[in-house]
């Protein structure tokens, strides 16, 4: 269990010295106990507010956090176990108005239990205000970053928390839609965790405490200030373009040719990774994902490393392309990879629909998209993040319809005809360049 702290106090946390205003409570008559008539309610609410000095379960304003402006709320777990009922729902809903109005991006602070029992239906209502106000400010192109604090479960993990465009957690933070009290006999604590709701692509990354403010305010900054286009990266790998087919295989496959770490450090002075696709999975091993900066402003990154990338890549991928082009920030994709996996377990994990989502993402997106094939470039797995028209490759790459060995054996040839299999299919980069199939071959950076 992580350290819990007052709205007050995670307010005072991520904040600047004296930015926070809060918002005034929406007008409204309250019903003597609810709109259930719930005996004793209206005491547990008095009792709640002399404890905690709070009103409601959530304290709703506009702050700034490391100079950026934005509309925070800030759950307060001790008002009832931070539940969300009727008056919790106005104050969300003015939350949301206001951050439209001002076109500010919204903060979740998040500590709740879930719907407040004692209005019943009414309360669990609530989440379809939520969800709609969520919904309209992702159309008007403010992103959401949320925290999940200690505990984050029920409606609010499952709106303001895994709604958001961000997900942030405080380590050891109960995370997931079934509280303590509601699970199944026998069921494993460590799966509603902070911690496992990043492995499972749930959420982005657990963040200390300490490390918060800054974390916000680096994602604040990175999501409210795009660039006007992403130019492609210089090649960081030399020398000449190869002479053979064969030879651009070797180049690319070569163990010590810059990968997509390299690139990106060389690129950004500093970024932000987004992990998981919101389905159950990661594959970082195949593919970087995030926003960086560069020059003052922000631009996405989707980065495959050189393995094969899985599904819950593709699906990263596209998760990122899409929130990018909502908030009209432009993306870099480096193109790095043998193919897309193809053992059963990838199949199991909808690699088809994952890679159609990649290439839809791509062919949908109203932000510029530059791509860098910087290393193999194999098949329809390296196909479906590359930029229509708008795609460039290093000397040391190669892009290719399938790879010269497969490609050998599907024409039932022998493996000493591979190198003739690979000049056939015009991989090398000035092949490309002659086809059409790419803009330019990009030099090295002059020292």
């Amino acid at each position: 269990m992580s350290e819990r702290r007052s709205a007050r106090e995670i307010l005072a946390l991520v904040t600047d010295p004296d930015s926070f205003t809060e918002l005034p409570s929406p007008a409204g008559q309250r019903r003597p106990d609810g709109p259930l008539g719930w005996r004793g309610y209206d005491r547990s609410r008095a009792r709640a507010a002399a404890r905690t000095g709070e009103e409601e379960s959530v304290v709703c304003g506009s702050a700034s956090v490391e100079g950026t402006r934005a509309v925070l709320i800030a759950f307060e777990f001790g008002f009832l176990g931070g539940s969300l009922g009727e008056r919790t729902g106005d104050l969300l809903e003015a939350a949301y108005v206001h951050a439209r109005a001002h076109r500010l991006p919204v903060v979740p602070l998040i500590a709740t239990g879930g719907s407040r029992m004692q209005e019943g239906m009414v309360a669990l209502r609530q989440l379809q205000r939520v969800a709609r106000e969520s919904a309209l400010t992702r159309r008007a192109g403010l992103p959401q970053i949320a925290v999940l604090r200690d505990p984050t479960t029920g409606g609010g993990w499952a709106t303001l928390g895994a709604g958001a465009d961000v997900v942030l957690a405080l380590p050891g933070a109960q995370v997931g839609f079934a509280g303590s009290r509601v699970r199944p006999s026998g069921a494993d604590p460590s799966a509603y965790t902070a911690e496992s709701q990043v492995a499972a692509g749930s959420a982005d990354a657990v963040v200390d405490p300490a490390e918060l403010k800054g974390a916000l305010g680096s994602w604040l900054r990175l999501l409210t200030s795009p660039a006007t286009g992403a130019p492609p990266p210089p090649a960081l790998g030399g020398g000449a373009v190869p002479a053979t087919g064969r030879d651009a295989v070797r180049q690319a496959r070569a163990p010590e040719r810059p990968r997509a770490g390299a690139y990106l450090d060389a690129y950004f002075t500093h970024r932000r990774a987004i992990g998981g696709d919101r389905c159950g999975g990661r594959d970082p091993g195949g593919i970087l994902c995030g926003f960086g900066e560069r020059e003052g402003r922000t631009v996405a990154y989707a980065a495959q490393t050189g393995a094969a990338t899985r599904p819950a890549g593709y699906r990263t991928a596209a998760r990122l392309i899409r929130l990018a082009d909502r908030l009209g920030i432009p993306v870099l994709t480096l193109v790095d990879t043998p193919g897309a996996a193809n053992d059963a377990e990838a199949e199991r994990q909808g690699a088809g629909a994952a890679i159609a989502e990649a290439f839809a993402a791509v062919a949908d997106a109203r932000v510029p998209i530059t791509t860098l094939v910087m290393g193999e470039g194999g098949s329809g797995g390296a196909l479906a993040l590359a930029a229509p028209g708008n795609t460039w490759a290093t000397p040391d790459s190669y892009f290719s319809v399938i790879a010269p060995e497969p490609a050998a054996a599907i024409l039932k040839r022998s493996p000493e005809e591979v190198e003739l299999t690979a000049d056939q299919l015009r991989i090398r980069p000035q092949d490309l360049l002659e086809l059409g199939v790419i803009r330019g071959i990009v030099e090295t950076e002059p020292r």
